[in-house]
């Protein structure tokens, strides 16, 4: 199966077509008469207009070709240029951070491009809730389809960003049912700056600009995929990509988590395609930043042969894109794993080189390990015949394209829940995979056999990723629970602790964990920090004696 990426070398078609149009040079001796010199100039200014139709054909064959190729502009009214660009728009000249400052936090889902990080220790033992966000749930109505439900807390992935201000304000920055994007002092569980406001619910994880630049990066189901500067007292939108940018498939929500390479925005979209913008960031005259998008690649991720195997047309690409060296992966909702070459993906190229079916939906997010392997968690809804075949956990090897499959193994249905397989992003440790399935198991698998070492049940609807933090395996539940293993045998993890919210709602957000604070939002309508609460100062020798007095 191709995908339909319209790999067009535009330079190089100009070039062939001028070839084949240009006019051959005069043989003639240099004296002439004058009535020649008028035919030439005569011929020259035909072959001028010629040369102007040609162009004019040229330019509209290419305008055309760049439509339908990877690389496009950002409004179909408004095509990009050097001079202007859509995002806020410079009044005089720009200017250019000439260094970026190392950003120390969780900055996206999974904490790398390769979604195989996930925070920094030390992680506190039988941690206590340490604040409670905001005073009031957050809530709101959504629309899906003609059924119209209220949604309250965050959800599936949610996990919040982490981050060490410049002004030394650890800050939470995650996006909720409520259709806000909230700030939240990591150590006070107070609000740091105003909320940003979006048209529908937010469900995926935001990401905050890894080189530094004050820019955050996330999607609604209000159809738009944005960027918001940070650097204003207000959050501010520069920029959004309305789903309907292309003619996709199944809806225009927005769960991936976009994830950013050497300025480069990388997504996926519910309208199943995958997107690479060049962001262009730079800064104005008062030393605000600016973004200035161009589109380097559009790529459709299905099609009608992979539809018809599927049965119906869910193609939505739903996971979070994951990038290993010169590549780049994502999954969508009819079971399709795509890896396109992104070596030259800045000159409008990016080759598919690697494609396989799962037979059934991949929401969750693919993990790359040192090596370039792929682990891949598959749902069970469809019941396929090709599900029986490769299962719902696997592990791929992309250097064997014809035949990448190393291990597999099957995540059946419980009675609990008619769907198998997995929604979870599973966690790399050491040697280990941790994976928390729909039906209710968490499990450690050995990465090199495939083999189960460990099994506990963590109740079903476990959507929430596992984490691993200081040889300490941390999992949430569908019960309001988080709990914690131990690592020193990491095939044999023992259980350490548990702790739970007052309301026993449903997490299905994956926790961050950073320096002694595990952060996460449950479906009550809040957002919890967990923690170690700090020691009673001691009174001092004199304040005793002045109450004994």
């Amino acid at each position: 199966m191709e995908i339909p990426r319209g790999q067009i070398d535009h330079q190089k078609l100009l070039e062939e077509l001028v070839a084949v149009f240009h006019a051959p040079k005069s043989k003639a001796p240099k004296s002439k008469a004058r009535r020649n010199g008028k035919y030439k100039r005569s011929v020259v200014f035909v072959l001028l207009l010629l040369l102007l139709g040609i162009a004019s054909a040229v330019f509209f064959f290419l305008a055309s070709a760049f439509a339908m190729s990877g690389r496009q502009p950002l409004s179909k009214r408004q095509p990009i240029s050097k001079k202007k660009s859509i995002g806020t728009e410079l009044s005089q000249g720009r200017v250019r951070h000439s260094s970026r400052p190392t950003v120390r936090g969780i900055l996206q889902f999974r904490g790398n491009e390769e979604r195989n990080w996930y925070g920094m220790g030390p992680v506190p033992f039988q941690p206590e809730i340490l604040w409670r966000f905001p005073d009031r749930p957050m809530c709101s109505e959504s629309r899906v389809g003609s059924e119209v439900s209220t949604w309250c807390g965050t959800g599936w992935t949610g996990q919040p960003v982490v981050w060490e201000r410049p002004d030394g304000i650890t800050e939470v920055i995650v996006g909720a049912y409520d259709r806000k994007v909230h700030f939240i002092n990591a150590e006070t569980g107070k609000e740091t700056r105003p909320p940003f406001t979006t048209g529908d619910i937010i469900k995926g994880s935001v990401t905050l600009d890894p080189d530094g630049d004050p820019l955050l990066y996330f999607g609604s189901r209000d159809n738009k995929l944005r960027i918001v500067a940070i650097d204003r007292p207000r959050p501010v939108e520069l920029f959004a990509l309305p789903a309907s940018f292309v003619h996709g498939i199944w809806n225009n929500d927005w769960d991936a988590n976009p994830t950013i390479r050497d300025g480069i925005l990388y997504t996926g979209g519910e309208n199943g395609y995958f997107f690479a913008i060049k962001l262009n960031r730079d800064y104005d005259e008062r030393g605000l930043v600016q973004v200035h998008p161009e589109m380097l690649a559009s790529v459709q991720g299905w099609t009608k042969e992979l539809l018809k195997k599927v049965g119906d047309s869910n193609a939505s690409i739903e996971n979070s894109v994951t990038l290993f060296k010169n590549r780049v992966y994502f999954a969508n909702s009819a079971g399709r794993i795509v890896g396109l070459d992104i070596s030259n993906l800045k000159e409008g190229h990016c080759p598919m080189v690697f494609d396989f079916w799962a037979g059934d939906d991949v929401d969750a997010t693919i993990v790359a390990d040192h090596d370039g392997s792929l682990y891949v968690s598959v749902e069970l809804e469809r019941f396929l015949p090709r599900s029986d075949e490769v299962g719902q956990l696997m592990k791929l090897d992309p250097a064997k394209p014809k035949n990448p499959l190393l291990w597999s193994l099957a995540i059946p249905p419980s009675f609990a829940d008619y769907k198998g397989g997995i929604w979870a992003t599973p966690a790399l440790g050491r040697g280990v995979l941790y994976v928390a399935t729909n039906p209710g198991q968490l499990l450690a698998v050995d990465t090199r056999t495939g083999q189960i070492t460990f099994a506990d049940f963590i109740n079903p609807h476990a959507w929430s990723s596992p984490v691993v933090v200081d040889d300490t395996l941390m999992v949430a539940t569908c019960k309001g629970e988080i709990r914690a293993y131990g690592l020193d045998d990491p095939r044999k993890p023992e259980r350490l602790w548990s702790v739970h919210i007052p309301s026993g709602a449903c997490i299905e957000s994956t926790p961050a964990v950073w320096k002694g604070r595990i952060i996460v939002g449950a479906r009550d309508g809040y957002i919890y920090a967990f923690g170690k609460p700090p020691s009673p100062k001691p009174i001092k020798t004199s304040m005793l004696h002045s109450v004994q007095h």
